[in-house]
């Protein structure tokens, strides 16, 4: 039997990259290569999960598979069981192996794709955590000594996990906007050699600066965005159009290395708009259901529904949003309250013991956590794990949606809630939810509320996911349980479920219009291009059918 021919393919993504954004910028006259790539070949939107939006698009790429398929919807997992969480990292792509995973017959670089492993199944080069964002795997290689060899010529990449700071600290995203545009350029180095050293038949390559770019930079860019007239002075330009022109002009350099007859691919899985995700999930949502759980009690930011709200907090005062956000722990007594803000968060346990927690919420503190070795420690939704046990519902941690787990008796160690009130709490909680405002502008905080029973199929470990309104908020009524904040925002770019899609080579027609694809598509997509087999289980379809020729 003939074999089929083999076709190379190269694929470059550009991660948490905005699709509205990124073609403003090219009919604003910005980004010259991308624009020609567009231009030249075929271009189409994705879409990608509502919800777990930031936690499962590079596996469900990866594997071609959905999350109800792999069973993987996030990094922190909830322990069934206990009230443990824990942070297991990447998928482990024991049953669903990376699309790339081919085996002896094809020839593979994959460099610095995040949230993937190393596979045994790929023949050629593998490189892990060198300068993606959030990698949730080692920085690790195949062959080995690869990676060293690559810090030693190139240099290693000055923000891998440090790309993570608060907006208010000048020095972070001076040195941020430094460390990755420096990147940009040492990973075009490399990738560049890797397209000189020999004709593979798959090079994938993940640009993730520019989602570091997208969480920090955000406001600095935006004019929609409520911090953005607080901007600093020193920001007259825009830092996050700079990082991605210089994405743009790295891969300017590497066309030339690219062969007339490989097909280009360059996507983005899922893209970015306004942080509108972490101050309610991390914040506001544990607090409300506290409340919820323990009717007439505060833990945290406490307010005055119905009135006007204090200004925006513009120039926060300690050095991670951490420790403005356990600063506003409630107390009853008056000066003990003003002492927590005014006094470095070390000094607060003195004060516990000089004038008592009467009437405190007993949340274990950030510092208590870290000393546990509790990873999340940061999150203030890991500060009320203590009172799980006690609560009808908690919220899981989350990077993304609002994640609430029912306190369900027969399932949990000290569940409360009966299986017969289960549906009942979900329904109350889901009216309640609908209910929030935006206490600056009266809108509603809550787009939609996803409801993923027990005994579903593989459902993720939240029995409710909140999504929230696109609109950020700093400070919320929520109805007979009052007001939460007002409370500094956290990162300022958080994710969306739309990216992009752009291909050129061989029986390409220029200006293509593919239709709207999903990020599941993409595996198949581009073994599609290669003349690679299609596994049966994949729930996606290759996007370029109709659009390209394949020998």
């Amino acid at each position: 039997m003939k074999k089929s021919i083999k076709n190379s393919v190269i694929a470059i993504g550009l991660d948490a990259a905005e699709p509205d954004l990124l073609e403003t910028w090219m009919d604003q006259g910005y980004l010259s290569h991308l624009k020609q790539l567009k231009d030249r070949g075929a271009y189409g939107r994705l879409t990608n999960l509502e919800h777990y939006k930031a936690e499962t698009p590079w596996t469900t790429f990866l594997t071609g598979c959905l999350p109800e398929k792999t069973g993987y919807w996030s990094p922190i997992k909830f322990h069934e069981g206990s009230y443990n969480v824990s942070d297991i990292g990447a998928y482990d792509f024991q049953e669903y192996p990376p699309f790339y995973a081919l085996g002896d017959e094809y020839r593979v670089a994959v460099f610095d794709v995040p949230q993937s492993r190393l596979c045994d199944r790929v023949n050629g080069e593998q490189v892990l955590a060198w300068g993606a964002h959030s990698p949730q795997t080692p920085s690790l290689s195949h062959p080995p000594e690869l990676l060293n060899q690559l810090n030693r010529d190139y240099g290693k990449h000055p923000a891998l996990h440090r790309d993570h700071g608060d907006w208010w600290d000048k020095a972070y995203l001076s040195r941020l906007q430094k460390n990755l545009h420096q990147g940009i350029t040492r990973r075009g180095a490399i990738v560049r050699n890797l397209l000189k050293q020999e004709r593979w038949d798959l090079l994938l390559t993940v640009f993730g600066e520019t989602h570091s770019a997208g969480h920090d930079l955000w406001y600095l860019s935006q004019p929609d965005h409520p911090l953005y007239e607080h901007k600093l002075e020193s920001a007259a330009d825009d830092p996050m159009l700079a990082v991605f022109e210089s994405v743009d002009r790295t891969l300017g350099n590497l066309l030339a290395e690219v062969p007339e007859d490989s097909y280009l691919v360059i996507f983005s899985a899922h893209g970015s708009g306004n942080n509108t995700t972490d101050v309610p999930s991390m914040l506001f949502l544990p607090e409300f259901l506290y409340r919820f759980s323990f009717p007439g009690k505060v833990a945290i930011a406490s307010g005055t529904a119905g009135t006007i709200p204090e200004a925006i907090v513009s120039a926060p005062r300690r050095k991670t949003w951490t420790g403005e956000i356990w600063e506003r722990k409630y107390s009853p007594n008056p000066l003990k309250q003003l002492l927590r803000q005014q006094l470095p968060s070390q000094v607060h346990p003195l004060l516990d013991r000089l004038l008592g927690t009467f009437g405190e919420a007993p949340l274990g503190s950030p510092e208590q956590l870290r000393q546990q070795g509790n990873p999340l420690f940061w999150q203030p939704s890991t500060w009320y794990s203590p009172l799980w046990p006690q609560m009808k519902a908690f919220a899981i941690p989350s990077y993304s949606e609002g994640y609430i787990r029912i306190n369900l008796a027969g399932r949990e160690p000290n569940g409360i809630v009966s299986p017969e009130e289960y549906d009942g709490l979900c329904q109350e909680l889901t009216a309640q939810l609908y209910a929030w405002t935006n206490a600056r502008t009266g809108g509603p905080v809550v787009k939609k509320v996803i409801y993923t029973p027990p005994n579903s199929g593989t459902r993720p470990d939240a029995d409710l996911v909140v999504v929230w309104h696109d609109t950020p908020a700093d400070v919320i009524d929520c109805g007979q349980y009052g007001r939460i904040g007002p409370v500094p925002y956290r990162r300022t770019g958080s994710h969306r479920n739309r990216g992009f899609l752009n291909i050129t080579g061989p029986g390409i027609r220029p200006g293509t219009q593919l239709r709207e694809g999903h990020g599941v598509d993409l595996a198949p997509t581009l073994l599609h291009l290669m003349n690679a087999p299609i596994p049966d289980y994949y729930e996606g379809i290759s996007l370029v059918e109709n659009s390209v020729v394949v020998a």
